[in-house]
Protein backbone atom coordinates (compact mmCIF):
# COMPACT_ATOMS: atom_id res chain seq x y z
CA UNK A 1 0.00 0.00 0.00
CA UNK A 2 1.49 3.40 -0.89
CA UNK A 3 2.64 5.23 2.26
CA UNK A 4 0.63 8.35 1.42
CA UNK A 5 -2.70 6.51 1.23
CA UNK A 6 -3.69 7.16 4.85
CA UNK A 7 -2.56 10.14 6.90
CA UNK A 8 -4.88 10.76 9.87
CA UNK A 9 -3.81 13.49 12.31
CA UNK A 10 -2.50 11.37 15.16
CA UNK A 11 -1.92 8.01 13.54
CA UNK A 12 -5.07 6.28 14.86
CA UNK A 13 -5.82 4.51 11.57
CA UNK A 14 -2.37 4.63 10.05
CA UNK A 15 -0.71 1.48 8.70
CA UNK A 16 2.96 2.06 9.59
CA UNK A 17 5.65 0.06 7.78
CA UNK A 18 7.30 -2.55 9.97
CA UNK A 19 10.67 -0.91 9.33
CA UNK A 20 9.38 2.45 10.57
CA UNK A 21 8.36 1.53 14.12
CA UNK A 22 11.87 1.14 15.56
CA UNK A 23 15.36 2.57 15.32
CA UNK A 24 18.57 0.73 16.02
CA UNK A 25 17.42 -1.12 19.14
CA UNK A 26 18.72 -4.72 18.80
CA UNK A 27 15.74 -6.31 20.56
CA UNK A 28 13.27 -4.47 18.34
CA UNK A 29 15.21 -5.24 15.17
CA UNK A 30 15.18 -8.93 16.08
CA UNK A 31 11.44 -8.76 16.81
CA UNK A 32 10.72 -7.03 13.49
CA UNK A 33 12.79 -9.56 11.57
CA UNK A 34 10.66 -12.30 13.12
CA UNK A 35 7.47 -10.34 12.38
CA UNK A 36 8.38 -10.03 8.69
CA UNK A 37 8.73 -13.80 8.46
CA UNK A 38 5.24 -14.28 9.94
CA UNK A 39 3.39 -12.09 7.44
CA UNK A 40 0.93 -14.02 5.24
CA UNK A 41 1.85 -17.39 6.78
CA UNK A 42 -1.60 -18.06 8.27
CA UNK A 43 -0.20 -18.00 11.82
CA UNK A 44 -2.09 -16.30 14.64
CA UNK A 45 0.14 -13.83 16.48
CA UNK A 46 0.12 -12.91 20.17
CA UNK A 47 1.79 -9.61 21.08
CA UNK A 48 2.89 -9.21 24.70
CA UNK A 49 3.98 -5.94 26.27
CA UNK A 50 3.24 -3.36 28.92
CA UNK A 51 0.34 -0.96 28.54
CA UNK A 52 1.21 1.75 26.02
CA UNK A 53 4.22 -0.09 24.57
CA UNK A 54 2.89 -0.04 20.99
CA UNK A 55 1.06 -3.35 20.63
CA UNK A 56 -1.61 -1.96 18.32
CA UNK A 57 1.00 -0.11 16.25
CA UNK A 58 2.80 -3.42 15.69
CA UNK A 59 -0.50 -5.15 14.85
CA UNK A 60 -1.33 -2.48 12.27
CA UNK A 61 2.17 -2.78 10.80
CA UNK A 62 1.71 -6.54 10.42
CA UNK A 63 -1.59 -5.92 8.66
CA UNK A 64 -0.06 -3.24 6.45
CA UNK A 65 2.76 -5.58 5.39
CA UNK A 66 0.35 -8.35 4.45
CA UNK A 67 -1.73 -9.12 1.36
CA UNK A 68 -4.74 -8.00 3.41
CA UNK A 69 -3.49 -4.40 3.74
CA UNK A 70 -6.30 -2.88 1.63
CA UNK A 71 -8.95 -4.84 3.56
CA UNK A 72 -10.39 -4.09 7.02
CA UNK A 73 -8.29 -3.86 10.17
CA UNK A 74 -10.77 -4.14 13.05
CA UNK A 75 -9.48 -3.44 16.56
CA UNK A 76 -11.40 -4.71 19.58
CA UNK A 77 -10.38 -3.71 23.11
CA UNK A 78 -11.69 -6.54 25.25
CA UNK A 79 -11.13 -4.55 28.45
CA UNK A 80 -12.98 -1.42 27.34
CA UNK A 81 -16.28 -2.99 26.21
CA UNK A 82 -18.69 -3.66 29.11
CA UNK A 83 -19.44 -7.35 29.73
CA UNK A 84 -23.09 -6.73 28.93
CA UNK A 85 -22.24 -5.51 25.41
CA UNK A 86 -19.14 -7.40 24.36
CA UNK A 87 -20.99 -10.45 23.01
CA UNK A 88 -23.29 -8.44 20.76
CA UNK A 89 -20.41 -6.15 19.73
CA UNK A 90 -18.23 -9.09 18.69
CA UNK A 91 -20.80 -11.41 17.15
CA UNK A 92 -23.56 -9.02 16.11
CA UNK A 93 -27.26 -9.81 16.23
CA UNK A 94 -30.27 -10.26 13.99
CA UNK A 95 -33.32 -7.95 13.88
CA UNK A 96 -35.66 -8.47 16.82
CA UNK A 97 -33.05 -10.21 18.99
CA UNK A 98 -33.09 -7.49 21.66
CA UNK A 99 -35.67 -5.09 22.96
CA UNK A 100 -34.21 -1.70 22.14
CA UNK A 101 -31.72 -3.15 19.63
CA UNK A 102 -31.28 -1.77 16.14
CA UNK A 103 -34.27 -2.55 13.95
CA UNK A 104 -32.03 -3.95 11.21
CA UNK A 105 -29.78 -5.84 13.62
CA UNK A 106 -26.03 -5.26 13.77
CA UNK A 107 -23.05 -6.76 12.02
CA UNK A 108 -20.52 -7.81 14.64
CA UNK A 109 -16.90 -6.73 14.71
CA UNK A 110 -15.69 -10.23 13.83
CA UNK A 111 -17.80 -10.27 10.65
CA UNK A 112 -16.64 -6.74 9.84
CA UNK A 113 -13.05 -8.02 9.82
CA UNK A 114 -13.82 -10.70 7.21
CA UNK A 115 -10.93 -11.06 4.72
CA UNK A 116 -8.92 -8.62 6.81
CA UNK A 117 -7.28 -8.60 10.25
CA UNK A 118 -9.01 -8.88 13.62
CA UNK A 119 -6.99 -7.31 16.44
CA UNK A 120 -8.04 -8.48 19.91
CA UNK A 121 -6.42 -6.11 22.39
CA UNK A 122 -6.26 -7.05 26.09
CA UNK A 123 -7.46 -10.55 25.25
CA UNK A 124 -6.80 -11.63 28.84
CA UNK A 125 -9.84 -9.61 29.92
CA UNK A 126 -12.29 -11.47 27.68
CA UNK A 127 -15.01 -13.19 29.77
CA UNK A 128 -14.70 -16.98 29.92
CA UNK A 129 -18.10 -17.56 28.27
CA UNK A 130 -17.01 -15.59 25.19
CA UNK A 131 -13.67 -17.37 25.04
CA UNK A 132 -15.59 -20.52 24.11
CA UNK A 133 -17.39 -18.74 21.27
CA UNK A 134 -14.16 -17.14 20.05
CA UNK A 135 -12.50 -20.55 19.99
CA UNK A 136 -15.20 -21.75 17.58
CA UNK A 137 -14.54 -18.77 15.32
CA UNK A 138 -10.83 -19.60 15.20
CA UNK A 139 -11.22 -23.35 14.82
CA UNK A 140 -14.20 -23.45 12.44
CA UNK A 141 -13.76 -20.16 10.59
CA UNK A 142 -17.37 -19.14 11.15
CA UNK A 143 -19.34 -16.75 13.33
CA UNK A 144 -22.92 -17.07 14.55
CA UNK A 145 -24.77 -13.79 15.27
CA UNK A 146 -26.99 -13.64 18.33
CA UNK A 147 -30.50 -14.75 17.41
CA UNK A 148 -29.24 -16.57 14.32
CA UNK A 149 -29.18 -20.24 13.41
CA UNK A 150 -26.96 -20.14 10.31
CA UNK A 151 -23.25 -19.42 10.90
CA UNK A 152 -21.42 -17.10 8.53
CA UNK A 153 -18.01 -18.01 7.08
CA UNK A 154 -15.19 -15.61 7.92
CA UNK A 155 -11.61 -15.47 6.69
CA UNK A 156 -9.46 -13.75 9.32
CA UNK A 157 -5.90 -12.98 10.19
CA UNK A 158 -5.97 -12.78 13.99
CA UNK A 159 -3.57 -10.76 16.13
CA UNK A 160 -4.15 -10.73 19.89
CA UNK A 161 -2.39 -8.61 22.49
CA UNK A 162 -2.04 -8.61 26.24
CA UNK A 163 -0.11 -6.86 28.99
CA UNK A 164 -0.74 -9.87 31.26
CA UNK A 165 0.78 -13.32 31.27
CA UNK A 166 -1.81 -15.52 29.55
CA UNK A 167 -0.04 -18.69 30.70
CA UNK A 168 -0.51 -17.55 34.32
CA UNK A 169 -4.20 -16.88 33.64
CA UNK A 170 -4.50 -20.38 32.17
CA UNK A 171 -2.89 -21.86 35.30
CA UNK A 172 -5.32 -19.86 37.46
CA UNK A 173 -8.32 -21.18 35.49
CA UNK A 174 -9.18 -17.70 34.13
CA UNK A 175 -8.30 -18.33 30.49
CA UNK A 176 -9.04 -21.34 28.31
CA UNK A 177 -5.96 -23.40 27.60
CA UNK A 178 -7.18 -24.47 24.16
CA UNK A 179 -7.83 -20.85 23.18
CA UNK A 180 -4.41 -19.87 24.48
CA UNK A 181 -2.72 -22.36 22.17
CA UNK A 182 -4.88 -21.26 19.26
CA UNK A 183 -3.84 -17.64 19.74
CA UNK A 184 -0.13 -18.02 20.38
CA UNK A 185 0.99 -19.51 17.09
CA UNK A 186 3.81 -16.99 17.42
CA UNK A 187 4.56 -14.67 20.34
CA UNK A 188 6.13 -11.23 19.84
CA UNK A 189 7.21 -9.55 23.08
CA UNK A 190 7.56 -5.77 22.92
CA UNK A 191 10.12 -4.26 25.30
CA UNK A 192 9.06 -1.31 27.47
CA UNK A 193 10.25 2.12 26.38
CA UNK A 194 12.66 2.44 29.33
CA UNK A 195 14.62 -0.59 28.03
CA UNK A 196 14.82 0.48 24.40
CA UNK A 197 18.07 1.85 23.02
CA UNK A 198 16.26 3.73 20.26
CA UNK A 199 14.49 6.16 22.61
CA UNK A 200 15.96 9.19 20.83
CA UNK A 201 14.68 7.88 17.50
CA UNK A 202 11.20 7.40 18.99
CA UNK A 203 11.20 10.85 20.59
CA UNK A 204 12.17 12.46 17.28
CA UNK A 205 9.63 10.40 15.29
CA UNK A 206 6.68 11.05 17.58
CA UNK A 207 7.59 14.71 17.95
CA UNK A 208 7.70 15.08 14.15
CA UNK A 209 4.25 13.50 13.89
CA UNK A 210 2.80 15.83 16.52
CA UNK A 211 4.47 18.89 14.95
CA UNK A 212 2.93 17.98 11.58
CA UNK A 213 -0.49 17.35 13.13
CA UNK A 214 -0.46 20.76 14.84
CA UNK A 215 1.05 22.53 11.84
CA UNK A 216 3.83 23.77 14.13
CA UNK A 217 7.46 24.65 13.48
CA UNK A 218 8.63 24.16 17.06
CA UNK A 219 11.68 22.11 17.99
CA UNK A 220 12.85 20.42 21.17
CA UNK A 221 15.48 22.20 23.24
CA UNK A 222 18.60 20.28 24.26
CA UNK A 223 17.44 20.38 27.89
CA UNK A 224 14.01 19.01 26.95
CA UNK A 225 15.59 16.14 25.02
CA UNK A 226 17.82 15.36 28.01
CA UNK A 227 14.78 15.26 30.32
CA UNK A 228 12.84 13.05 27.91
CA UNK A 229 15.75 10.63 27.63
CA UNK A 230 16.11 10.42 31.43
CA UNK A 231 12.42 9.81 32.20
CA UNK A 232 11.39 6.24 33.11
CA UNK A 233 8.18 6.27 31.01
CA UNK A 234 5.87 4.01 33.04
CA UNK A 235 3.18 4.70 30.42
CA UNK A 236 5.57 3.85 27.57
CA UNK A 237 4.95 5.23 24.05
CA UNK A 238 1.43 6.38 24.88
CA UNK A 239 2.78 8.52 27.71
CA UNK A 240 5.56 9.88 25.48
CA UNK A 241 3.09 10.94 22.79
CA UNK A 242 0.80 12.60 25.35
CA UNK A 243 3.72 14.49 26.91
CA UNK A 244 4.92 15.74 23.53
CA UNK A 245 1.42 16.74 22.42
CA UNK A 246 0.83 18.72 25.61
CA UNK A 247 4.27 20.35 25.41
CA UNK A 248 3.57 21.58 21.89
CA UNK A 249 0.24 23.00 23.01
CA UNK A 250 1.84 24.79 25.96
CA UNK A 251 5.03 26.17 24.41
CA UNK A 252 4.84 29.84 23.51
CA UNK A 253 7.78 30.10 21.14
CA UNK A 254 9.55 28.01 18.55
CA UNK A 255 11.27 25.86 21.14
CA UNK A 256 9.80 23.32 23.56
CA UNK A 257 11.50 23.86 26.91
CA UNK A 258 11.76 21.57 29.95
CA UNK A 259 9.01 23.45 31.74
CA UNK A 260 6.64 22.73 28.83
CA UNK A 261 7.01 18.96 29.22
CA UNK A 262 5.02 18.57 32.45
CA UNK A 263 6.50 15.11 33.01
CA UNK A 264 4.33 13.18 35.51
CA UNK A 265 7.31 12.21 37.66
CA UNK A 266 5.20 10.82 40.49
CA UNK A 267 3.02 8.45 38.46
CA UNK A 268 5.33 5.48 39.00
CA UNK A 269 5.45 6.00 42.78
CA UNK A 270 1.94 7.14 43.55
CA UNK A 271 0.11 4.59 41.39
CA UNK A 272 2.16 1.37 41.49
CA UNK A 273 -0.82 -0.90 41.92
CA UNK A 274 -2.62 0.71 39.00
CA UNK A 275 0.26 0.14 36.61
CA UNK A 276 1.32 -3.30 37.77
CA UNK A 277 -2.09 -4.65 38.87
CA UNK A 278 -0.75 -5.45 42.33
CA UNK A 279 -2.86 -6.30 45.36
CA UNK A 280 -6.31 -4.78 45.50
CA UNK A 281 -6.11 -2.25 48.33
CA UNK A 282 -8.42 0.36 49.81
CA UNK A 283 -5.87 3.05 49.02
CA UNK A 284 -5.88 2.12 45.33
CA UNK A 285 -9.67 2.21 45.22
CA UNK A 286 -9.73 5.62 46.89
CA UNK A 287 -7.21 7.06 44.40
CA UNK A 288 -9.25 5.85 41.47
CA UNK A 289 -12.53 7.02 42.95
CA UNK A 290 -11.06 10.43 43.72
CA UNK A 291 -9.91 10.86 40.12
CA UNK A 292 -13.27 9.74 38.72
CA UNK A 293 -15.22 12.05 41.01
CA UNK A 294 -12.92 14.97 40.30
CA UNK A 295 -13.56 14.55 36.59
CA UNK A 296 -17.29 13.87 37.01
CA UNK A 297 -16.92 10.21 36.00
CA UNK A 298 -15.43 11.08 32.62
CA UNK A 299 -13.16 8.06 32.31
CA UNK A 300 -10.92 9.48 29.58
CA UNK A 301 -10.12 12.58 31.65
CA UNK A 302 -9.54 10.55 34.81
CA UNK A 303 -7.22 8.24 32.87
CA UNK A 304 -5.17 11.20 31.62
CA UNK A 305 -4.89 12.56 35.17
CA UNK A 306 -3.64 9.20 36.42
CA UNK A 307 -1.23 8.70 33.52
CA UNK A 308 -3.09 5.57 32.38
CA UNK A 309 -5.00 4.45 29.32
CA UNK A 310 -8.79 4.49 29.34
CA UNK A 311 -8.84 0.70 28.95
CA UNK A 312 -6.66 0.31 32.05
CA UNK A 313 -9.01 2.48 34.10
CA UNK A 314 -12.02 0.45 32.95
CA UNK A 315 -10.16 -2.72 33.85
CA UNK A 316 -9.40 -1.49 37.37
CA UNK A 317 -12.96 -0.25 37.84
CA UNK A 318 -14.16 -3.75 37.01
CA UNK A 319 -11.60 -5.40 39.32
CA UNK A 320 -12.35 -3.07 42.22
CA UNK A 321 -16.12 -3.20 41.74
CA UNK A 322 -16.41 0.54 40.98
CA UNK A 323 -19.57 1.40 39.04
CA UNK A 324 -20.34 4.82 37.64
CA UNK A 325 -23.49 6.40 39.11
CA UNK A 326 -26.57 6.41 36.93
CA UNK A 327 -27.29 9.78 35.40
CA UNK A 328 -30.79 10.95 35.99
Amino acid sequence: MPPAERKPPHGADRLPPLEGIAGDDPAMQSLLAQARRLVDRGIHVLIEGETGSGKEVLARALHGASRRAALPFVAVNCAAIPDSLIESELFGYLPGTFTGGRSKGMKGLIAQADRGTLFLDEIGDMPMALQTRLLRVLSEGEVLPLGGDAPQRVDLAVVAATHRGLSELVAAGRFREDLYYRLCGAVLKLPPLRERRDRRHLIDSLFAEEVAAMDSNARLSAEAIEALMAHRWPGNLRELRNVLRLALALCTGREVKVEDLRLPERVATTMPAMVDEAEDTAAESERLLAALRQHRWRVAQAADALGLSRATVYRHMKRLGIVAPRRG
